[in-house]
């Protein structure tokens, strides 16, 4: 367990700089240059994000039963996930309706995403594991649109076409994932 935590904690750090120290980040930037920072960044992020899945990994060995999930909320969590894919999707599609409109969609899918698995698994490594993603997806998300509005962000309206394509490709994604890399890569198949 101390390696999923140890590692959660340096990749939601790595990743909360924007939410407790943008000042800090942006002076830093400004001393090393961007290139440097996202370099660093990088590979704190990929070294970390492996000790979360192993720390996972080796935490479902021995699970430590919190609760009986009902069965309805597994049916729950495979529909959550389906918009927390599209909105994934829709953070890197230009000019659709869906980031126009949430202005920070990927935050949004991995909050609909840790709640989701929050609801449907009930060990305390799911608990860690999905209650700290869902804890900072909310902290910042809400960093997120009090920097947009002190900076007076617009999003430009968004556009049929691409937001079609942004529906269809998570759509697809989230169908791919449910149903075969889910199982292949996590050892757990939602729908079978």
């Amino acid at each position: 367990m101390f390696l999923l935590i140890f590692g959660l904690v340096v990749f939601l750090g790595i990743h909360s700089t924007r939410i407790v120290a943008d000042g800090w980040r942006g002076r830093v930037i400004a001393r090393i240059g961007e290139g440097p920072w996202k370099l660093v960044y990088s590979l704190v992020s990929v070294a970390s994000f492996v000790m979360v899945v192993w720390g996972f990994s080796v935490a479902r060995q021995a699970p430590t039963l919190l609760w009986s999930p009902p069965l309805w909320s597994r049916h729950l969590a495979a529909l959550l996930t389906v918009p927390a894919f599209v909105f994934l999707v829709a953070a890197y599609v230009p000019g659709n309706a869906i980031k126009a409109t949430l202005k920070h969609p990927m935050v949004l899918g991995v909050k609909l995403w840790a709640l989701a698995h929050l609801l449907a698994n009930s060990t305390t490594a799911d608990a860690v594991l999905f209650g700290g993603f869902l804890l900072w997806s909310v902290l910042c998300f809400r960093a997120a649109r009090q920097r947009d509005r002190s900076n007076g962000v617009v999003q430009a309206r968004g556009r049929l076409g691409p937001t079609l394509a942004t529906v269809t490709v998570g759509l697809l994604a989230w169908a791919g994932f449910a149903f075969w890399a889910h199982g292949v890569l996590i050892g757990v198949r939602p729908f079978g």
